[in-house]
């Protein structure tokens, strides 16, 4: 590509300038912290090389919490752009970078990262597991997915975004159309994420179907890790899909192929079908590990065990086989007749049945339970009518003839959102109010935690509800700007007004972070709400690098709660104790993630002998992870023995 080092830099916007200079200062602010508090090695040793499943799930978490800041600034100038007619804050080319970087970042980047990180702190602590199966490989797969988190991050202030929106259908998304780097950075960085999520679906679904502890039989996992186990073996078969797809756009972009390309013989409706194959699935892959915490939370604090657990398992796998025959719903316009649309619309309308099963297994949990109006319990109580309104919405969308009216409007808009905010971020909020307290030993503040409740339930409502309206009055979706004459901006300036709301609710949640951080009392309970059911809670708070001193047994559903009801498991003997063996650090992933982003950096810009060069060090990776011998260590006893007698206290302890 014919690209001068000069124009690397994207410049004449203000609000990128703007960007660029914060980033500068963000950076030199970070080293210069960690240089004088001297905590490199600190950040190294304890942090970006630890195979603990519990550190790279915070490191996830962690991620996931910057991209939504990322995710929610995009949002917001949308917002901020359409609040008035014949705005000109954001001309065409940058809104169309952002509501596609927005779709992007929100999706993979923000919801992903969030539930992989909670499903990383929380499997192993629920199967009785100490750690998962492939703890480097878990490591190299966040530091994949954080690759191609900031190559795509990075587009911004260095070549420009991608612009064809985040379905990047072509022929728009092809070098005829739009012939920046923009959306080489999309089909790039997308592949290295994909990689590494790829790895964390093979790793989740090993280590739940061969780690479990004795007695945990697959109808005795918590639902938690049934969620997740389907939502990885979704994460196998749909991602290799994705991953496809994205090479031959790739190709298309740099190598002159006609995979895509309509003027060279290609099928635009081709990238349409494969990435709505994986696109579709994907919505399950990020709803699915919610339906699980929701399961644990309404049966914590209804003190009830879960209703109908079996038909819960059923209605899962059912919506997994569902979840790959309703794709072609989302072009209905497309031209593909009405047999095919027929079918697929009775497909999309059928996953609704399993999905309304659950509900109903949530209210029954709930009847005639003493429920508690917890935090984490608040999140759950709203996402069921939340997301019962996407769900009524989805019906309506799922017939054909009436989707040719609503297809290209903003009621498609809030309908996904209205699907996808309660269904991931509800779900996400609610997790870590629930296990915040066993990760770090102190909780979240309530007080604090009401207020970010009631103004992103506020805000969120605000902001989508009257975009449904829009979209029956007309007003399309991917449009910059609107007339005066259209009638549409009381409605478009109430949801400007709902998105303020909602990025408070947001500020309020990171002030909770840092109150509770400083203020929070502490706290070694290992059930520090007091009626969980499930195993994570059997173990020290917070939890001890080893997870468990000696693995837990299991004869039944809900293991936790029957260890209380007859006192039993509790006491432990010091002779049950021996050394434990643990997974040793390992820098070669993040190394490898160091690569991988200078490798997909330089293929964006098709400087293909320096992505060469750089390819040599995948290789050479590749190569020392197969002669490597890391061992791993020993937690000694008396290590175990100190730790465990600190929380259980002389009273569950035996010495003989």
């Amino acid at each position: 590509m014919d690209i001068k080092w000069d124009q690397l830099l994207v410049s004449g916007d203000p609000l990128i300038l703007g960007s660029q200079i914060a980033i500068v200062l963000t950076m030199v602010g970070v080293v210069a912290a960690l240089s004088y508090f001297k905590k490199w090695k600190w950040l190294w040793n304890g942090w970006l090389t630890s195979v603990d499943h519990k550190r790279i799930g915070i490191m996830y978490i962690i991620m996931g919490v910057l991209m939504f800041f990322r995710g929610g600034v995009d949002g917001l100038m949308m917002k901020a752009q359409t609040a008035v007619p014949e705005n000109t804050f954001l001309d065409a080319q940058h809104y169309n970078e952002v509501f596609t970087t927005h779709g992007v970042i929100m999706i993979l980047f923000m919801a992903m990262p969030m539930l992989i990180g909670i499903m990383n702190i929380v499997i192993p602590l629920q199967i009785g597991a100490r750690d998962v199966a492939f703890p480097q490989l878990n490591l190299l797969s966040f530091w994949l997915t954080f690759a191609g988190a900031m190559l795509f991050n990075v587009s911004f202030v260095i070549g420009g975004s991608p612009d064809a929106g985040w379905t990047s259908y072509f022929p728009l998304a092809g070098k005829e159309f739009t012939p920046g780097v923009g959306n080489n950075y999309y089909m790039i960085a997308l592949q290295i994420a994909g990689i590494g999520t790829l790895m964390t679906g093979i790793n989740f679904i090993v280590t739940i179907l061969k780690m479990r502890t004795k007695g945990m039989t697959l109808m005795r996992m918590p639902m938690f890790t049934w969620t997740s186990l389907i939502t990885s073996l979704i994460i196998v078969i749909a991602f290799p899909i994705f991953t496809v797809t994205l090479l031959l756009g790739m190709m298309d972009r740099l190598y002159g192929t006609h995979f895509f390309t309509v003027s060279g013989g290609g099928l635009d409706m081709l990238w349409s079908n494969l990435f709505w194959l994986w696109g579709h699935p994907e919505v399950y892959i990020v709803i699915l590990p919610a339906f699980g915490i929701y399961s644990e939370i309404i049966a914590t604090f209804t003190k009830k065990r879960l209703f109908g657990y079996g038909s819960m398992v059923i209605s899962i796998v059912l919506i997994s086989a569902l979840s790959m025959l309703v794709w072609v719903h989302h072009f209905y316009t497309m031209g593909v007749g009405p047999a095919v649309n027929t079918v697929f619309s009775i497909t999309t309308m059928m996953i609704s049945i399993p999905t309304g099963v659950k509900m109903f297994n949530w209210l029954f949990t709930m009847r005639k339970g003493r429920i508690e109006f917890t935090a984490p319990m608040m999140w759950a109580l709203a996402f069921i009518p939340t997301f019962l309104i996407g769900g009524v919405t989805g019906v309506m969308l799922a017939m054909a003839a009436a989707d040719f009216q609503y297809h290209n409007t903003l009621f498609l808009v809030a309908h996904f959102h209205y699907t996808l905010i309660p269904g991931v971020v509800y779900a996400v909020f609610a997790a870590l109010y629930y296990w915040w307290p066993k990760v770090f030993g102190f909780k979240l503040s309530e007080k604090i935690g009401k207020w970010h409740f009631w103004l992103f339930n506020i805000g969120f409502n605000l902001t989508f509800f009257p975009m449904f309206f829009l979209g029956l009055q007309g007003a399309v979706r991917r449009s910059y700007t609107y007339s005066e004459e259209s009638g549409f901006q009381p409605l478009f300036l109430l949801s400007g007004v709902g998105a303020l709301i909602l990025a408070a609710g947001f500020a309020a949640l990171c002030y909770n972070i840092y109150w509770s951080i400083r203020h929070a009392e502490r706290t070694t309970a290992n059930d520090p709400w007091g009626n969980a059911r499930t195993l994570e809670w059997a173990t020290a708070t917070p939890v001890p690098h080893y997870n468990f001193a000696t693995l837990p047994e299991v004869d039944s559903l809900d293991a936790y709660w029957e260890m209380k009801k007859n006192n039993k498991g509790f006491t432990l003997d010091k002779n049950q104790i021996k050394p434990i063996h643990m997974p040793g650090n390992s820098g070669l992933p993040a190394i490898m993630g160091g690569i991988f982003l200078v490798f997909g950096f330089f293929l964006v810009f098709e400087w293909h002998l320096l992505a060469a060069i750089v390819g040599i060090g995948i290789i050479a990776g590749l190569i020392m992870r197969s002669f490597e011998s890391n061992d791993g260590y020993h937690v000694p006893v008396d290590e175990i023995v100190k730790h465990e007698r600190t929380w259980r206290g002389e009273s569950k302890w035996k010495a003989k």
